[in-house]
């Protein structure tokens, strides 16, 4: 039972419906779909049509913030040897090359100074401007192969844009009546960023995903994971912002952080980088995958590797079963004694007070009694989620009414079965949860089950009972 899920990311490689449903047979929990490219009509046939393809599995739109982009390269790798230089130029679908990069963004090139860096793509490329006069010249520092059209990393202070863009803004209103369940926000640097990206938006049943790739980001943390509802560790805009010797240090904090509030923690950028080309991953990537699942992570997301890869399903195979490996070694009973129920209750409404007490009581009596399940009733899926964050060695399963929940749910840690119900009767949900526990296998006469649901007096946003129930 995978406990850690595995987000694909769709692009050229993984378009076709075959692919897509091959994909959800190899593992894949939450499918991603970049809004960044192409234009917004396009994005919104293809999301249309994963849902069909794959009804079960949670769909993230990822909007691109002000992300600033290169003129395209093509489709064959051009490369940028170290110690040449090149012309930065101002312009829109143009043609890049080796001599010369189009930036698309008005003014920003005006603003650069002699010694700012430029870094392409996920920073394995960068650049160094070297003179400014009627253009804009810059040196490569650190060289290598670029195509399609990648990002482009300047100084903050030049990309001071408020979230959501003017472009963000046009891509949530045409998605506002579209079925999916996570919405991924880039360049996330404060609460405020999230509140407005969830107004524009004006859907309650979305999962705000802020993405932390910025210095302000990892500054603001806090107050971000306490108004997102998931947040990715967004290693590759975080490395070239950050000195990369601090990104594992960082991820580890950023994964900490989101489980303390219960959130779903996804961490991304060249996971297995490698296979978008080659038939097995690096020992360093493999080593990589295993540390993001023993930090916590609730998801490990492939970007590249399944948009462009040449055989996305078995990476995704490949991700399954290194994360399986890793997990027989996840310290299950010592992080959940560390998280403690204090720590994530703090000045917090008085609804999440009562559910983190509950949830934390329900984790120590499963622990102590040994239970086979865990059993969370839920209507928002916050109950799953809060539960979830003690990483309990055993499964969770939940139980709920609403199927845009059960899908929200794909990206929960080891949450591994959603039942659809109308019942609210605690009784009847113990019946039925144990009757799913057997077909499964999990439950035999004898063994204990935890069930979690909210009362009517405590609301559904509120989980505020507990039961103990022996299989018989």
């Amino acid at each position: 039972m995978r406990r850690t899920k595995i987000v694909a990311t769709l692009g050229p490689s993984s378009d076709s419906d075959e692919v897509i449903s091959a994909l959800v047979s190899a593992g894949v929990d939450v499918f991603r779909l970049s809004f960044a490219h192409g234009d917004i009509a396009s994005g919104i046939e293809k999301l249309r049509r994963v849902r069909k393809l794959a009804p079960t599995v949670a769909i993230m739109v990822d909007i691109p913030g002000p992300k600033i982009r290169a003129g395209s390269f093509g489709s064959e790798a051009v490369a940028l040897v170290f110690g040449t230089e090149l012309t930065l130029s101002e312009g829109f679908d143009q043609i890049s090359s080796a001599h010369e990069i189009f930036v698309e963004r008005e003014g920003v090139l005006r603003a650069l100074k002699i010694g700012d860096r430029v870094h392409i793509g996920d920073g394995g490329v960068s650049l160094e401007i070297v003179r400014i006069g009627a253009s804009v010249v810059a040196s490569v520092i650190s060289g290598g192969s670029v195509m399609g059209k990648p990002g482009l990393s300047l100084p903050s202070s030049i990309t001071g844009d408020q979230l959501p863009t003017v472009e963000d803004r046009e891509r949530l209103e045409a998605l506002r009546g579209e079925d999916f369940e996570i919405l991924a926000t880039s360049f996330v640097r404060s609460a405020f960023d999230v509140v407005s990206v969830r107004s524009v938006l004006s859907r309650s049943d979305v999962m705000i995903m802020a993405k932390i790739e910025t210095a302000e980001g990892v500054d603001n943390l806090s107050e971000i994971v306490e108004v997102a509802d998931a947040i990715m560790v967004a290693r590759g805009d975080l490395g070239v912002r950050l000195p990369i010797e601090d990104v594992p240090h960082l991820q580890k904090k950023i994964v900490r952080e989101g489980i303390r509030f219960a959130r779903p923690v996804v961490v991304a950028t060249q996971m297995l980088e490698s296979m978008t080309h080659a038939h097995v991953p690096t020992r360093a990537e493999v080593t990589d995958v295993a540390n993001a699942v023993l930090d916590g992570a609730s998801a490990v997301m492939l970007s590249a590797e399944t948009a462009i890869g040449t055989n996305p399903v078995a990476v995704v195979e490949t991700m399954c079963r290194i994360v399986e490996r890793a997990e027989l070694n996840f310290p299950y009973r010592k992080w959940g004694s560390e998280l403690g129920v204090q720590e994530v209750v703090g000045h917090r409404s008085e609804a999440t007070r009562v559910t983190a007490a509950i949830t934390g009581a329900a984790w120590r009596a499963a622990m102590e009694e040994d239970a086979v399940a865990i059993v969370a009733c839920t209507r928002s899926g916050m109950t799953a989620r809060a539960i979830s964050r003690f990483r309990p060695p055993m499964p969770i399963i939940a139980i709920t009414p609403n199927e845009k929940t059960a899908r929200s749910l794909r990206s929960s840690w080891g949450v591994i079965d959603v039942i659809i119900s109308e019942a609210s009767d605690m009784n009847e949900l113990t019946d039925m949860a144990i009757e799913h526990l057997r077909k499964m296998n999990i439950a035999t006469d004898g063994d204990a089950v935890v069930i979690m649901a909210g009362s009517q007096r405590g609301g559904a946003a509120t989980t505020d009972t507990v039961r103990m129930a022996i299989v018989s």
